[in-house]
């Protein structure tokens, strides 16, 4: 599935060879223990982000299917511009 490049914050996604929902709640993300980017930070859904230990660091092409996308309007399409 081709994933348009950064979906909104808030977007529920499932992961390739993934069972369970990631909400998206941040991008361009450096994981602290590798130094590695990614293109964003999840956490599980519904459960929510309840510790760093639980935060799943991913890139586009690791998204099989998008369940939901997050909230947008001008500013978060702006704001998407200026991400790179």
């Amino acid at each position: 599935m081709k994933i348009e490049k950064w979906l909104p914050l808030g977007s529920v996604v499932i992961l390739k060879n993934g069972s369970k929902p990631l909400m998206i709640f941040g991008r361009k993300q450096i994981n602290v223990k590798t130094q590695k980017e990614f293109d964003y930070v999840g956490c599980l859904w519904p459960e929510g982000n309840i510790a760093s230990d639980f935060n799943f660091f991913f890139n586009n092409e690791d998204i099989e299917k998008i369940l939901f996308r997050g909230f947008e309007n001008e500013v978060e399409i702006e704001f998407r511009k200026m991400l790179k």
